[in-house]
């Protein structure tokens, strides 16, 4: 695919730059101290933070593979989002109410309450190694699709992208973040508005109705009810999906600080709840659209006179190529604006969280206890600096290394499995010891090394495979962790016993 953007493209990709920049420094102004910068000063709507917790949930990703998702498959992925409705019931009525009570900005400071240091310092650590290998993903992700587009190699787009979204997350701290994820939600709603309106035309149209391809080829269904843990030619069962659904959206919403962070900048726990449905019943719904449009793909592309040329040999690559072939001026450049906006929200959150669990959890908790206001601030724009470059020079190099996306989101399932585990477990106020701790966090380690690992084992070792989905190796290793651990709980108990 070439560049054929237009000059309107141009100028609306420019001007939501300019946009982006400009609420950075107009969010400025109410951020004076570190409270203001983590948590906007507890004063964000309801509605703004719901949005902002839809755009954690999303990413550029989910325009590229949500639908390729489905154009490959079937809609099995809208399980994920379904899943949502318990696991947000649950964190509403058991998980804000604690959360908010303690007053807390980082949520791993519930773990030393309840588990000890240990807990903080790991879950702590493994999220700052998550984020940054999140960044580095969608900023080369999103540089590699929209040079598709713009006259631009990989590493500017990286660069580009980068620098905007460290400028406007440093000056404005989270009240930067909410806001521009509320303008960013805005466009990306939008966008995937048009696209389905146009592929619906098209595809509900007399005489060819090409959605008929579609649905009997079984396109809208929801997969196998199988009672299978592995894929089945090449799409995932019912159950692996319930299973990841609910495994992935708990760690989201109770252990992940990017929910957390925004959850707790509303004024009360009312508005808190309120938060996370609104994200949800944004979310899901989009979803939906998103798997609308893979199918849809499928359909226009089945017939009409409508081909792909031999270069599209998967999912991932048919909504990009509709994007510079079939869409008109104008609307093109608010795609592309939609994808980058999806990715500057997922960053910018990523950097003000990692700032803040980096000053909470670590320097003041081990360095300096006592440091003052205007010290604190320095440090949180600092460190917003430095996981941007640093985020930014790991998507710099993917573009050489073609295998370090695999490598990354390898360690990051390594390095964060355990975490939603130990907030279980301090929710459920398991007892354990140190040494218990660190047993437990190695055990659910080696379960997901296991399982990613054992694929291609010669013959003689065959019997030592783990033939499960990939997705739901973070699962087993908590539930791995959670085994164990409560084994640990009630030893320890009956040894205190009377």
């Amino acid at each position: 695919m070439e560049s054929t953007l237009g000059g309107l493209d141009g100028v609306i990709l420019i001007a939501y730059a300019i946009l982006m920049a400009g609420t950075g420094i107009y969010s400025m102004r109410k951020t004076r101290t570190a409270e203001e910068y983590m948590v906007a000063g507890r004063s964000i709507p309801a509605w703004a933070a719901g949005l902002a917790i839809f755009g954690a949930y999303t990413s550029s990703i989910s325009y590229i593979a949500t639908p390729g998702k489905a154009f490959d498959t079937n809609w099995h992925p809208f399980i994920f989002s379904l899943t949502i409705f318990p696991i947000a019931w649950i964190a509403c009525k058991y998980v804000i109410p604690q959360y908010r009570n303690s007053g807390l900005i980082s949520v791993y400071a519930f773990l030393e309450d309840r588990l000890g240091s240990w807990a903080r310092f790991y879950s702590s650590l493994s999220f700052l190694l998550y984020e940054t290998s999140r960044t580095a993903v969608i900023l080369y992700l999103s540089g590699l699709l929209v040079s598709h587009y713009l006259p631009l190699s990989i590493g500017w787009i990286i660069i580009l992208v980068g620098f905007i979204t460290i400028f406007y997350t440093l000056l404005g701290g989270m009240e930067a973040v909410i806001w521009t994820d509320v303008v960013q939600s805005a466009v990306m709603i939008v966008g995937i508005l048009c696209c389905v309106y146009l592929l619906t035309v098209a595809v509900f149209s007399p005489p060819d109705y090409l959605i008929r391809t579609a649905i009997e080829k079984g396109k809208f269904s929801w997969g196998s009810w199988d009672f299978t843990l592995s894929s089945q030619a090449g799409t995932r069962t019912i159950w692996v999906m319930i299973i990841y659904g609910v495994v992935e959206n708990l760690r989201s919403l109770i252990a992940d600080q990017n929910y957390v962070q925004k959850y707790v900048s509303v004024a009360t726990e009312k508005e808190a709840r309120h938060s996370v449905w609104i994200g949800m019943w944004v979310y899901i719904p989009l979803t939906a659209l998103f798997l609308y449009l893979g199918t849809a793909l499928y359909a226009f592309y089945s017939g009409g006179g409508h081909t792909l040329p031999d270069s599209i040999t998967k999912g991932d690559q048919v909504f990009p190529y509709f994007i510079a072939t079939e869409l008109p001026v104008g609307l093109k450049g608010l795609i592309v604006a939609a994808i980058l906006a999806a990715a500057m929200s997922t960053i910018s959150s990523s950097l003000n969280c990692a700032a803040t669990i980096t000053m909470i959890d670590f320097w003041k908790k081990y360095v300096n206890p006592a440091m003052g206001e205007k010290d604190s601030m320095r440090f949180l724009r600092r460190m917003t600096l430095f996981w941007g470059v640093l985020g930014a020079g790991f998507a710099l190099l993917m573009i050489k290394a073609a295998s370090a996306l695999d490598i990354w989101w390898t360690f990051a399932g390594i390095f964060g499995g355990g975490m939603l585990g130990l907030f279980l477990l301090a929710l459920f106020h398991v007892p354990l010891r140190v040494w218990q701790g660190i047993t437990i966090i190695t055990v659910s380690i080696l379960v997901i090394i296991w399982g990613t690992f054992s694929h291609n084992l010669p013959s003689h070792l065959q019997w030592l495979a783990l033939n499960v989905d990939d997705i739901i190796l973070g699962p087993m290793g908590t539930v791995a962790m959670l085994a164990l651990a409560f084994l640990f709980g009630w030893a320890n108990r009956r040894m205190v016993r009377p």
